[in-house]
């Protein structure tokens, strides 16, 4: 209205926000249906826009993330996630991680630096954070020796292990062409799952033609024994006595002449006290839920056939596995 004493005047109502032509309570429900199916397969069951389905899902991460509860957070994993084909990652946070699996936070637009994790969880709760885990992955080794000093920084169980894998792999793969090439019998021919998986995962069949290849020195075998010797360290309870085992198992690694083994070895050295921390944590904590929020992620992206922005990405993955909450109504409608 337009008051002759006070001028232009904007009467506020409850079910609407500003110009948007959606009312509030429309809105929460096309976000909750947003989770279900993909944002266009959204609009066309409810006949309205791909952008009215953004901004309702935008609406709802806001409220959410302006209503979480952060309080009491001790320990987070940071793991990366592939967003487009060209190099560009995103860094993944569950803010309870371990705890409590609850909200997901996305920093580093389009690859940027992986401080913005710590700027986003903020300084006064980073200084209380007793446990870090994450990969072997530089960028997040020296920002989190630098954001998060007083924490203990874990490397991942599973990541380390992933190196041991990708490296045995390596030497398969090298060794099966070169022994083609030399006429010999492809005896590495359909091992590779063979040397990969653990013994008790073996089938019948996969153990009795392990047993027939230890018979040979093959450079495939002595990677793939080294992997089980390295297996042991997880059994220790004393950090002390794993450092021993770790020193031993580099130091024989080492002079096995295998490039790629050697080259974990390397890295193993390298960061061998943040190996070392995952005793000193009592072997608690691992990033193995920050991986279920990977996986989550990835589908929840293939289901929309990719997102082309960051801005369009991080509310649809904030939304799809943040586990946010929302506002107390007197009907809810589904």
């Amino acid at each position: 209205m337009n008051c002759a004493q006070c001028g232009i005047l904007v009467e506020r109502l409850p079910w609407a926000v500003g110009k948007h032509q959606l009312t509030q309570t429309y809105a929460w429900y096309l976000s909750r249906w947003a989770k279900r199916l993909s944002w266009q397969a959204t609009a066309e069951a409810f006949s309205t826009s791909w952008y009215h389905i953004l901004h309702s899902v935008e609406m709802a991460v806001c409220w959410g993330l302006a209503n979480r509860n952060l309080t009491g957070i001790e320990a987070i994993g940071v793991d990366e996630i592939q967003w487009r084909r060209d190099h560009k990652v995103l860094t993944l946070v569950p803010d309870r991680c371990w705890l409590q699996a609850a909200s997901v936070d996305w920093g580093g637009a389009q690859g940027g630096h992986p401080g913005q994790i710590f700027d986003w969880f903020g300084a006064e709760r980073s200084e209380r954070l007793r446990f870090v885990c994450s990969d072997m992955w530089k960028p997040y080794l020296n920002v989190i020796a630098d954001k998060a000093t007083q924490a203990i920084h874990v490397l991942d169980r599973f990541h380390i292990m992933a190196h041991l894998s990708k490296a045995i792999d390596e030497v398969r793969a090298g060794e099966a062409r070169q022994m083609k090439a030399d006429g010999y019998e492809p005896l590495l021919t359909n091992t590779r799952w063979l040397l990969l998986k653990r013994p008790e995962n073996l089938t019948e069949n996969q153990e009795l033609k392990l047993t027939e290849l230890l018979q040979y020195n093959l450079r495939s075998i002595r990677s793939y024994l080294f992997k089980e010797d390295f297996q042991q360290l997880w059994q220790y309870a004393s950090a002390a006595w794993a450092g021993k085992l770790l020193d031993h198992w580099c130091t024989q690694t080492m002079r096995s002449q295998i490039d790629p083994m050697k080259k974990v070895a390397r890295k193993i050295r390298k960061n061998r006290e943040l190996i070392l921390n995952w005793f000193e944590a009592g072997g608690q904590y691992s990033s193995g839920i920050v991986e279920g929020f990977n996986k989550k992620a990835k589908l929840t992206m293939r289901t929309a056939y990719g997102y082309k922005s960051f801005h369009n990405i991080e509310p649809a993955l904030c939304h799809a596995i943040g586990n946010l909450p929302e506002p107390k109504t007197t009907h809810r409608f589904f």
